[in-house]
């Protein structure tokens, strides 16, 4: 029922959506006396504001055609290079980089966003690297019979997605950086890769704002998951994709669940950034509007997880703590972080992170035991909240240099 009431709300909203920004249209055509008075502009504006706020938005593209390095342009190509039912291996390289360039894996979250939510992250790890990323697939597309996806599944296909990417012409490794949630499984797979002395392990890791030990600086969102039983979550937040989707039947942690847990741990900053779109628009400054638009465009399209998947992130990493109290599994065996050896590792945090508090990345440092104190580097991001660490200026200027400056020094 929960989620047949969301799609009835939705198709709505999209209505509305439409009506608005045919007001909108309407108000601002220059034909419309109204349009010059002082009462059509701000009319205008607050239809414009409503009609982005209610519409519905489906998976962005990456959209990276370009690469400014040393004031050129290169131009960049794009590739599915493995397909599979819950997520794809996408390549990005510029033209005129060097052969030898360092192949990166980056692992984006699956958390009730698409991975376009790092173009920023790809845009500028594209200047000097081949970037890899994981394009993780919407649940509520993937058919019943292509079977379940779990923790177990997640580790597996980052194992697949590394070993194609290999051991390249003279013998380097890739290297892999893991965005928020995925840093549990991307550090688990480097356990489990070191132990089995897969060729493909990866020469370093970077975690960035992961929930490693959630019991360091807990925040709001860890705080949630430790209130309840795993059951509650279980018969609260679950539901059935309906049938008129691919995926009809499949039991999912639906996005739009997601997307308003997220927006009201910071309503009062989200209304306030709608807001200053509406003074924006009112004032003909289409290009701040336009800004605050696109990052709305982003983050307001998300997708379903796996149900499986989903409840067992937060039982083993948010509630049973099972990475720093060395119990967790992969298939049955126990994932040994003290058999890291020959995978550097760098631990990311923002000082400002609401949702992964400081300490909890850095604990993955402490836990690998079996790897020495020169192959582990800490780096804080000063004034950075979550999204910064992975976006923005800062990410650009100050984090970034820091991740290519590790992968340069531990070339593997």
């Amino acid at each position: 029922m929960l989620y047949h009431a969301y799609e009835l709300q939705r198709a709505w909203l999209s209505s509305a959506s439409a009506m608005a920004s045919i007001g909108a249209e309407l108000l601002t055509n220059p034909v419309n006396p109204v349009g010059y008075t002082g009462l059509g502009p701000m009319a205008a504006s607050a239809l414009d504001v409503f009609a982005h706020a209610t519409a519905s938005y489906d998976k962005p593209a990456f959209g990276i055609k370009s690469v400014a390095v040393d004031s050129k342009i290169h131009q960049v190509e794009e590739a599915i290079v493995v397909n599979k039912p819950f997520g794809d291996l996408m390549r990005f390289r510029r033209d005129g980089l060097p052969e030898d360039a360092p192949r990166l894996l980056i692992v984006a979250p699956m958390s009730g966003h698409y991975a376009t939510l790092l173009r920023g992250t790809v845009e500028r790890m594209i200047e000097n690297c081949e970037v890899y990323i994981t394009d993780w697939a919407d649940a509520k597309t993937v058919p019943l019979h292509e079977g379940s996806f779990d923790l177990d599944d997640y580790i597996d296909y980052l194992i697949e997605f590394l070993q194609y990417i290999g051991v390249d012409s003279q013998g380097k490794r890739p290297h892999m950086m893991a965005v928020c949630q995925p840093s549990v499984p991307a550090f688990a797979t480097a356990a489990l890769m070191n132990l089995h002395r897969d060729p493909a392990t990866p020469a370093t890791l970077t975690m960035m704002g992961g929930p490693i030990d959630t019991r360091c600086s807990p925040t709001t969102v860890n705080n949630l998951a430790m209130e309840r039983p795993i059951e509650w979550f279980r018969q609260t937040v679950i539901a059935t994709v309906p049938m008129n989707h691919s995926g009809g039947g499949r039991r999912v942690y639906p996005g739009f669940l997601q997307l308003a847990g997220f927006m009201s741990m910071n309503l009062g900053s989200h209304l306030m950034s709608h807001y200053e779109m509406f003074k924006h628009l009112t004032a003909g400054d289409d290009d701040s509007a336009q800004a605050t638009k696109d990052f709305y465009d982003e983050y307001r399209s998300v997708c379903d997880m796996t149900a499986e998947f989903y409840l067992q992130t937060v039982e083993e990493v948010f509630q049973k703590h099972s990475i720093p109290n060395g119990e967790f599994r992969h298939k049955g065996e126990i994932v040994d972080l003290g058999k890291i050896a020959d995978t550097a590792l760098l631990a990311i945090e923002g000082e400002r992170d609401d949702i992964s508090g400081l300490g909890q990345t850095r604990a993955a440092l402490d836990l690998a035991t079996g790897l020495s104190a020169k192959k582990k580097r800490y780096y804080m991001a000063e004034g950075a909240g979550h999204y910064g660490i992975f976006n923005g200026s800062k990410w650009r200027t100050k984090v970034a240099p820091v991740v290519e400056e590790f992968i340069a020094a531990h070339a593997g």
